[in-house]
This record gives C-alpha cells, structure tokens and sequence, in this order.
C-alpha cells in the first residue's frame, strides 16, 4: 500500500504540473485568504461552507496518530523516519488534492437540495463502476467502526483510566452520549461544531506544546539537525542504537505519514463534496492545506518536541506514553494530562469525522433510506460503549486491514480520471492568468494590470 500510495502521488503530481508545490500562493489564497474580512462567502442552503467541509475532514484526520502515531514512528524507526514522514505529504497532497476535486466535480444533490458525494460517485459516474463504488462504501462502512471509532474510543479509555482513574465503560458511555448530540444532526450540525472544535483542538495542543519548545529551544536546532543526520545515516547519527537503517526510516516514516493524513483513503472528499465550493480546484486546495496542517504542522511539532527532550526517546516507552512523559518531564504532572486531554479531544474529532463518513456509505447503498441510516447511527453509537473496554491490538490491525481496502478502489477511480484532474487544473491556470493584479506582458514590457489600466 504504500508504494501504492507514493507511486499514485507522484503521478498525480506530473498530471497537476506539481500544482501544491509550483503555486503555493495560490493555495493559500483559495484557503486562509478566503476566511479574511471581506472575502465574498456563500450565504446558499446547498451545504456546508468551504471551511466547515475542512475543518469536517480534519476532525476525521487529525486523531491519535498526531500524538502516538509521530512517537511509534520515531522508535520503530529513529528520528530520520520524521524526514520521510515529511517527505510522504509531498505526493499526499497531490492526491488529496486531485481527490477533493473529483469528489466535487462529480458530486450530486439529496432530496433537499443539499450537495454530497465523495468516491462512490466518481467511481459510478464518473468512472462508469457502480459495483467498485459499491466495494469502496462496504469498506468504507467497517472501517468508520475501526479505525473511526474502536481505535479511537479503545485509546482514550486506556489514557482515561490510566491517568484519571475513569471506568472504561464510563468512558465510552461519555463519548457516546456526546458525539451523538452531534452525529443525530447530520453534516451541518458535524460541520458548525467541528469548525469551532477544531481549530480550539490544535490550539490547546499547540500552546502546551509551545510551552515545551519554549523551556527547550536551545535544543531545537540539535533536534531538527538529528532528523535529517538520521534520514540517511541512522546508525551513525543514532550511535548505532535499536539497529535502525535507512529502510526503517523510510518504511516507519512514510507509513505514519499516510496514517495520519489520509491521502488516498477517499474519506475527506466525501466532507468536501458537501461545500458550497467556488469550483473544484478551489476546492481541491483545502485538501493541499489538511495535507499541510497535518502531517508538516503537526506531527513535525510532536516530533520535534519529542526529539528537544534529549534522549528520553530511547527509554523504551512508546506511542501516547512516550509524548506523555516528554510533556510531563516539561512542564510537570500538568504536561502528562495536557496529552491525556489532547488524546480524549483528537479522539473524540475523529469519531465525529467518522461517523459522516460511514453514514454517507450506507446512503449510498441503501438509496438514501432514511431507516438505514438512522439504524447505523444507533449502531455506530453502540459500538463506541462496546469498544472501550475491548484490547486494542486486534482492532487495529483490523483497521489497517480495512484502511488498506478502502485505499484500492479509490486509488483506481482518481488515478483512471487523471484527464479530468488535468483539465479541471490547466482550465483553472488560465482563468487565473485574467485575474487583476498578475504581472502581464504589454509590447515586450512587464507591468501590472493595475497601471495597465491607469
């Protein structure tokens, strides 16, 4: 799967020109310089807003794996594993990108007017395989149970009773009680409630963590220099310790890398398709920037805070335990519940992310049946208190099992429509080279549209 995944990002990458990397401004224009004052937002009743469709796929992305996956990383594959973990955001965000703008192009509206779609309906119509939409959403519906949900509510639980003293059982029941306050509401209620909980989510975890890189900046630069030593020369770099090599480097960074930001999964497109986006590039370049934010922001920050702490990393702890104990030697007993807490918020993200996305599989399968979908909502619910007392190591390999086919029919539908990612993409390039203010040529002289027009 991942030299699946690596080998379709690359490609994608030639098709779009390497869009994410060549216009990075034009990235951020159609993202953050959309949310700024006097930006023209949609005010229609057709979905959610560009922003809400996002902040909706990040609350499915951002999970554990930013706070235990970077540790595991880090000591199943040495520091250097953070570099190639970097280094697989690179193609991710091509296919995040080119998936994002399929699920749009191709996208329909429900019997209330409202836009949705996602994989299943670029696979159908676009890609003419109704029965490979069919698989994806089969998959797509046990891996909401998994890695949306089990995985999730399995490591809060541990983390709750381990550091608070909280029953599994009560622990799940708690999460139930509140995601389903929110799930019941369908993607506009997921939509507003992730666009205030998520950016508060990375706040918290980001201030806490700012006040370790503080307490430790002298040993940032040392840290940073240890993860490009060890990206191709970890047992010279590493003192020769745990046997590391640059394939486990390699293998565990890029790995952990497409874990936590889901390229190439089909989950995200499926909260974008509901925007009400400006065009599917437009659109597309959300997906760039979760790519960004996820795997470049985040797991780069917990890396590197793990990393400024000396050598506590090779103490023998792992995942969630190892960063707890980087923040706790930091910042006291209250850096240990900072990450319990982190845990319990990303976690909770994650289910609420989840849950759209395996009710729109079971729409899809069903014909929208309203029963259906209210029937998975209960079950989703339920497997939240069944899971949190249940041993995780099955549930995960599980997930990855389920992760990995969700991967296959997706993969086929955005690599099999490349021409339309290629047109969509040129067609965009040449509007954008009539907006005002780029820098024309005029009779062999270089001005801008603004004096051309005085």
């Amino acid at each position: 799967m991942v030299f699946l995944l690596v080998g379709a990002g690359l490609w994608l990458s030639l098709v779009t020109g390497f869009f994410p990397l060549r216009h990075p401004g034009t990235v951020l224009r159609c993202t953050l310089g959309s949310l700024l004052p006097g930006q023209k937002q949609s005010r229609k009743a057709e979905g959610i807003s560009p922003f809400q469709a996002v902040a909706t796929a990040l609350a499915g992305t951002l999970g554990i794996g930013n706070i235990a996956g970077v540790a595991t990383a880090i000591v199943a594959g040495g520091p250097g594993a953070v570099f190639w973990m970097w280094c697989s955001a690179l193609p991710g965000m091509a296919t995040k990108f080119s998936e994002v703008l399929l699920a749009v192009e191709y996208r329909t509206r429900d019997r209330e007017g409202r836009w949705q779609g996602g994989p299943m309906e670029y696979l159908s119509r676009g890609l003419g395989m109704p029965w490979l939409a069919g698989v994806f959403c089969v998959f797509c519906v046990l891996a909401s149970f998994g890695v949306g949900n089990a995985a999730q509510v399995g490591a809060v639980a541990q983390v709750m009773a381990r550091d608070f003293a909280v029953p599994p059982l009560a622990s799940g029941l708690g999460m139930a009680l509140l995601a389903g306050l929110v799930i019941l509401g369908g993607l506009r209620r997921i939509g507003a409630f992730a666009a205030g909980f998520v950016p508060l989510m990375a706040l918290f975890y980001l201030g806490a963590g700012g006040l370790v890189l503080a307490k430790n900046a002298s040993a940032i630069p040392g840290a940073l220099a240890l993860i490009l030593q060890c990206a191709f020369s970890p047992e010279a770099a590493a003192g020769g310790a745990a046997g590391y090599t640059v394939r486990r480097a390699v293998h565990f960074g890029v790995a952990r890398g497409i874990f936590t930001n889901e390229a190439g999964l089909g989950s995200a497109p499926i909260a974008h398709a509901g925007a009400d986006a400006r065009g599917p590039v437009e659109q597309g370049c959300w997906g760039i920037f979760e790519v960004f934010a996820d795997t470049i922001l985040m797991c780069g920050f917990t890396a590197v805070i793990i990393l400024s702490e000396g050598e506590l990393w090779r103490s023998g702890l792992d995942g969630a335990a190892l960063t707890s104990a980087v923040f706790a030697r930091a910042l006291g007993p209250l850096g240990g519940w900072v990450v319990s807490v982190s845990t319990l918020l990303f976690a909770f993200s994650t289910v609420l992310g989840w849950g759209y996305y395996g009710e729109r599989g079971i729409g899809w399968l069903t014909g929208e049946n309203p029963r259906a979908i209210q029937l998975y909502r209960i079950c989703y619910l339920l497997v939240m208190v069944l899971a949190a007392p249940a041993r995780l190591g099955l549930v995960w390999s599980l997930s990855d099992l389920l992760n990995g086919a969700m991967m296959v029919p997706n993969l086929i539908g955005v690599a099999a429509l490349w021409p339309v990612v290629g047109r969509r993409v040129k067609e965009f390039r040449k509007t954008e080279k009539k907006r005002p203010g780029r820098r024309v040529s005029f009779r062999g002289r270089s001005r801008s549209a603004k004096k051309l027009r005085e």
